[in-house]
This record gives structure tokens, C-alpha cells and sequence, in this order.
């Protein structure tokens, strides 16, 4: 059995090799996920750690509460960079994209 094929009992790992490894569309379906899940926990961790409630920033934002809860649920695809850079500002931050490459990702599970 070669490294590749090792057998696991990691539930992630299975579900991966089950159906997402090899699959092109569906391994870009999981990073753009992977991508909303973690701006709209960095959303939740920058208000929360200035110890604000969504209608706090959302009033230093210009917007509704509403607006700031769909940005920090994972399901929402609305982000903008606009918006993002609005909530940056109200919580005296900066938006910083970077792109990685793909080449020097770890082995198994991509982003894990």
C-alpha cells in the first residue's frame, strides 16, 4: 500500500477522497466555502474581540445589524470588498488579500 492509499479513520480525510479529491469543480465549490466561512469568522472575531455588538458596528458602518449578521454567517456570498473595507475602517483595521500558491500546499486534505 503506498502512502497515498493509506488507510485513515479520519473522517475529514474519507469524505474528501470520497468526494472531493480529483473533482475540480467540486474541490473550487470547497475552497470558495472554505474562503466565506473564514471572512465571516474574522468578521465575528474583530467585532467581538472590540467588544462590540453587530448594531455597534453596524451603526460605525453605516448599515443595518442585519447586514453585518449575514456577514458573519458562513452561507452568506454577498461579501464586497467595499463592505469588507468599511468594517475595516470601523474597527481601525485594513483589509489584506494575499494570494498563496497552490504548489506548496501541504499534502492530504488541501487547507487543512
Amino acid at each position: 500500500m503506498n502512502r497515498k492509499d493509506r488507510v485513515t479513520s479520519d473522517a475529514v480525510e474519507i469524505l474528501y477522497r470520497r468526494f472531493i479529491k480529483g473533482d475540480p469543480k467540486r474541490l473550487a465549490s470547497l475552497e470558495e466555502e472554505r474562503a466565506n466561512c473564514e471572512v465571516a469568522r474574522k468578521i465575528y472575531d474583530l467585532r467581538t474581540k472590540a467588544g462590540l455588538t453587530q448594531r455597534e458596528l453596524a451603526r460605525r458602518v453605516g448599515t443595518t445589524a442585519s447586514v453585518i449578521c449575514r456577514l458573519e454567517d458562513a452561507d452568506y456570498e454577498g461579501n464586497s470588498l467595499a463592505m469588507l473595507n468599511r468594517i475595516a475602517q470601523a474597527l481601525d483595521k485594513r483589509v489584506e488579500i494575499r494570494f498563496v500558491s497552490q504548489k506548496h500546499a501541504p499534502a492530504g486534505v488541501p487547507g487543512r
